[in-house]
């Protein structure tokens, strides 16, 4: 099922995307939310009748870095022996469709296309073989990042963390099983041109490893965000630009490039 977070006359809902072409899609507005117990009510709205939201509203977006050996080697990093997590602010969280401020600080900023892990339900130090009970689903992601800001300080909170940096959508898949979302493929388009194609069997640790190592250390919470890394391609976004990751079985994530106002 792909579940959407939608706004429609002032009115924010989740709701079930059903459909095959583009044109065509509708929505089921869901009666409740869905992490917890909900029904589909029945009542549908097209969508290109409403404005797609980010499809969670998490408390925290943990991102693993340097998990492509090909990404770490074409920015000269070495590759990590164990996963390597930083974080992404709610506030830099936005939608389909929502602009990406390219911040003022900065005068390199980087696309980094990336499939999305979102959890489902509140969890701590998660045993390997449990991991795929605590995952919803999963998204497209763009790690935004200003990398001149990234080199310079050295540590990532800024350069990685700004408003608008983490473009999450345009809904969650949550039929995809684990087996399935450690084999998809990744690309990334810039005004139609492509500059990041990947596969998710290309991470050096795949998402069982990631959760496992996050949740030693920290509660997860029903809605937060696992970024599983980029594969190798990244380089530089421009105010116009229109910046589109794609990953198979999920869906297309399309953001433009403005000047921060």
């Amino acid at each position: 099922m792909r579940i959407a977070r939608f706004s429609i006359d002032g009115n924010v809902a989740f709701g079930a995307v059903e459909g095959d072409k583009q044109d065509e899609l509708v929505l089921d507005i869901i009666k409740g939310i869905p992490f917890a117990d909900y029904e589909l009510s029945g009542t549908k709205v097209p969508l290109s009748k409403v404005r797609l939201l980010p499809p969670v509203l998490p408390n925290k977006v943990v991102a693993f870095g340097r998990n492509y050996s090909e990404h770490a080697r074409e920015l000269g990093n070495e590759v990590p022996d164990a996963p390597f997590a930083f974080f992404k602010p709610s506030t830099s969280v936005i939608g389909p469709g929502d602009d990406i401020q390219y911040p003022s600080f900065s005068e390199e900023l980087h696309h980094e296309a990336e499939l999305a892990v979102v959890i489902g339900r509140m969890c701590r130090e998660v045993p390997r073989d449990r991991v795929k009970d605590v995952i919803f689903g999963y998204t497209c992601a763009n790690d935004v990042t200003a990398r001149d800001v990234q080199k310079r300080e050295k540590q990532w909170a800024r350069a990685k963390g700004f408003d608008t940096s983490c473009p999450l959508g345009p809904w969650v898949e949550t039929d995809l099983d684990l087996a399935r979302a450690n084999d998809l493929t990744v690309q990334l388009t810039v005004n139609g041109e492509q500059r990041q194609l990947g596969r998710t069997s290309e991470m050096i640790h795949p998402i069982e490893d990631l959760i496992v190592n996050i949740s030693e250390a920290m509660t997860l919470l029903p809605g937060d965000v696992i970024l599983t890394g980029t594969p190798a391609g990244v380089g530089p976004l421009n105010v116009g630009d229109e910046v589109a990751v794609t990953i198979e079985g999920i869906g297309t994530l399309t953001n433009k490039v403005v000047k921060r106002g």
